[in-house]
């Protein structure tokens, strides 16, 4: 009898039945992964050897750096030559960088350890501030828990990519944008290391008046430039302008099966047959229609969270270049929405519908990503019209 009850009582709070998983899911990922690694299944094999996975890229530039080459890693045919001797094999495809110089200051130390070291210690360390944060918006402890346990954080996490970092900076930004305009405006300034998340957020916050919050992230942005400019010189900053259109063309261009691997307009536009040319003005089409979506959002009279939740969405839909290891971030949106409010029953079945959508990314890869965001991005409008309902129905009436 006890035991329903505590049952009926998971079912009756959400939340609680959420936790209770999410626990579940992210003590099965550490221990999985452990085990997978202590048998030589994951990060590298008996031999020390790294396994191809996107993280020997970044070690790769780091060690290039290290050893006075900083300007290799935008050579494809260098870089891919590094890896081959990293791996101690050949393998297919490229595995680009595609960072700013600023970021090769992060590589750089993250090469000072060997492989297995750096890359468990990048992904403890990011997904650790990925964890704080989310549990920072939402002002709950187990908040971060639960980030750690949605699918898109073990896909993070297996490739030792850059998701839980960008999430942690664009919910640094958002949940400091009001109470300290500065601290925001600093990690707006890192969160240039990913510069295709930042195509709508400084025109957003023009509209919105947020000046302290630009200046310091200008001011961010321009000590990073000078820093890595000063760590690797001018000859990096003109290989990676010159890499730029490369990098784009053979990205999306010429990506060829890849577009399923995208999450993007321009990928499914791509996917469905277009030619490049479509496929751009399909994104920019988008682009400009996440833009006044996010300037109309913020200009509404709703809270700060709910407009923040909404950018960040807009963000992800906003760039050509999104893959479902950028996907923390959905987090960000989510836990800014719970931030306002705690979620009802529909919300709830938004958030399970989410994941299990992203769970259908790994039976058949599709560019599924937009219909995820625009689905969270439904639960944002709901808050608005549900909280402009309210307000007409407290108004008082005409006599």
């Amino acid at each position: 009898m006890k035991s329903s009850v505590n049952e009926a009582s998971l079912w009756a709070h959400p939340d609680k039945l959420f936790t209770t998983v999410a626990f579940a899911l992210t003590a099965g990922y550490v221990g999985g992964l452990l085990l997978i690694f202590f048998q030589h299944g994951w990060i590298a094999d008996a031999t020390g050897k790294p396994f191809v996975t996107d993280f020997l890229e970044v070690w790769v530039a780091g060690k290039s750096a290290l050893a006075g080459a900083p300007a290799a890693s935008y050579d494809p045919q260098a870089h891919h030559a590094a890896q081959v001797a990293a791996a101690g094999h050949s393998f297919p495809g490229f595995l680009l960088w595609n960072y700013p110089p600023l970021f090769l200051l992060v590589a750089s130390l993250l090469a000072c350890l060997p492989y297995a070291a750096a890359f468990l210690g990048w992904v403890a360390a990011t997904a650790s501030a990925y964890a704080a944060t989310i549990a920072a918006i939402v002002g709950r402890r187990e908040a971060a828990i639960v980030a750690c346990a949605a699918p898109f954080s073990f896909a993070n996490a297996i490739v030792g990519q850059t998701g839980f970092l960008t999430a942690a900076l664009m919910g640094g930004v958002l949940l400091c944008v009001d109470r300290r305009p500065l601290l925001s405006g600093v990690f707006l300034g890192l969160l240039t290391y990913k510069p295709q998340f930042g195509i709508l957020i400084p025109i957003v916050f023009v509209f919105a008046g947020y000046w302290r919050v630009l200046f310091a992230a200008t001011l961010t942005a321009s000590l990073g430039i000078a820093a890595a400019w000063v760590a690797f010189g001018t000859v990096t900053y003109r290989a990676f302008i010159h890499y730029l259109p490369v990098a784009s063309n053979f990205l999306l261009t010429e990506a060829g099966g890849d577009w399923k691997k995208m999450q993007s307009a321009y990928a499914i536009a791509r996917l469905l047959g277009t030619t490049d040319a479509v496929g751009w003005i399909v994104q920019g089409a988008v682009t400009v229609m996440c833009l006044c979506a996010a300037i109309w959002l913020w200009r509404q009279n709703i809270s700060t969270t709910v407009k923040g939740a909404g950018l960040a969405l807009a963000a992800m839909l906003a760039t050509p270049y999104l893959h479902m290891y950028d996907f923390p971030m959905l987090a960000v949106a989510l836990a800014l929405l719970f931030r306002d409010r705690p979620f009802d029953r529909v919300e709830w079945i938004g958030v399970a519908a989410a994941n299990l959508f992203f769970l259908s990314f790994a039976i058949r890869v599709t560019p599924i990503g937009p219909l995820i965001v625009l689905l969270v991005m439904g639960l944002v409008l709901r808050r608005v019209v549900l909280r402009a309902e309210t307000a007409t129905n407290l108004a008082p009436q005409p006599t």
